[in-house]
């Protein structure tokens, strides 16, 4: 069978409102290429990481859906050029906003891009590793998190996902609740079972994301009492957590601060990331304005997570 690409030339601020928008016009899911992730990752002695010339290597990320030849598409891109322009007008940078359309087999799609995938440490104890990889824990203690992230979903090896990992490996205490926002491929509600969280709930209004996420729990025998379903934030939830992390956008997390603040309990953690600098301050003034105390910024290149404690009441 035969497949339409459509690539879209964008920036990491918009990666994931791209991403929504490819999906919501008809796609299976989307494939995320940005060979500058892999050249600052280092070299942890597994895995075969390529040597590119960086002069050579565009700035950006390619996102890539995919769309049957019997769908319409020439009907669908001027309604995903609208979308797309439109969210300069929410603040978000999304040059240089070239799209691009190929006709490509199934056979060349489908697999490709597994070639950049392998085992990465992320933080001390926890490490990613493709399901279709033999890989055994090198240190004591060490946890391996196997993900099948397919086409709809990143690979945990992102600098906001690796900011969300960081906090939770530093915060989370044994038998917490967790409440995860926004899980994607689920892989931080998988993080916090493998550092000794209880109950997790892993939330995500789009359905694409809340299959792929229970299909990673069923890969990681620790984790297979995750609860995920499909929810819009924490609208509706009454579980109060220990712990909740978002690794979202700015744009969503600022909405998202007074339910975490009613569901977190005192002295409990609001982890947010996918947060980029010039949404930092404002994420932060929103956290204080709420009553939470900023105990933590941590950054990747670009990219920012907060750490937030509710306090006690004087």
């Amino acid at each position: 069978m035969k497949w339409n690409e459509v690539s879209v030339h964008t920036t990491n601020e918009a990666v994931e409102a791209v991403s929504n928008i490819l999906i919501e016009m008809g796609s299976g899911g989307v494939a995320i290429e940005n060979i500058q992730d892999f050249l600052n990752l280092p070299d942890d002695g597994f895995g075969e990481i390529k040597v590119v010339n960086e002069a050579d290597v565009e700035k950006g990320v390619r996102v890539k859906a995919y769309y049957p030849e019997t769908l319409f598409l020439n009907e669908l891109l001027p309604e995903i050029k609208h979308r797309i322009n439109d969210l300069q007008y929410v603040g978000l940078s999304i040059e240089p906003n070239e799209i691009q359309v190929n006709e490509v087999e199934e056979e060349n799609w489908a697999t490709a891009w597994k070639k950049y995938y392998h085992p990465q440490h992320i933080t001390r104890f926890l490490t990613v590793a493709p399901q279709w990889e033999t890989y055994e824990p090198m240190i004591e203690g060490e946890k391996v998190i196997r993900l099948d992230p397919g086409l709809a979903f990143g690979t945990g090896t992102h600098p906001t996902t690796r900011l969300s990992m960081q906090a939770l490996e530093t915060y989370i205490r044994e038998n917490d609740t967790i409440l995860d926002v926004g899980t994607g491929s689920g892989v931080l509600s998988i993080a916090s079972k493998a550092l000794g969280a209880g109950e997790v709930y892993a939330f995500d209004l789009d359905e694409v994301a809340v299959r792929s996420a229970k299909e990673n729990v069923k890969l990681n025998v620790y984790a297979q009492d995750v609860h995920v379903a499909a929810n819009d934030l924490l609208k509706g939830i009454s579980t109060e957590a220990d712990l909740i992390v978002a690794n979202i956008l700015a744009e969503i997390i600022l909405p998202l601060i007074p339910d975490a603040w009613r569901l977190v309990k005192t002295n409990g953690y609001f982890i947010t990331s996918g947060i980029i600098e010039s949404k930092k301050d404002r994420v932060q003034q929103a956290l204080n304005q709420q009553g939470f105390e900023i105990l933590q910024i941590l950054q990747m290149k670009d990219w920012f997570a907060i750490v937030a404690q509710k306090p006690e009441e004087d």
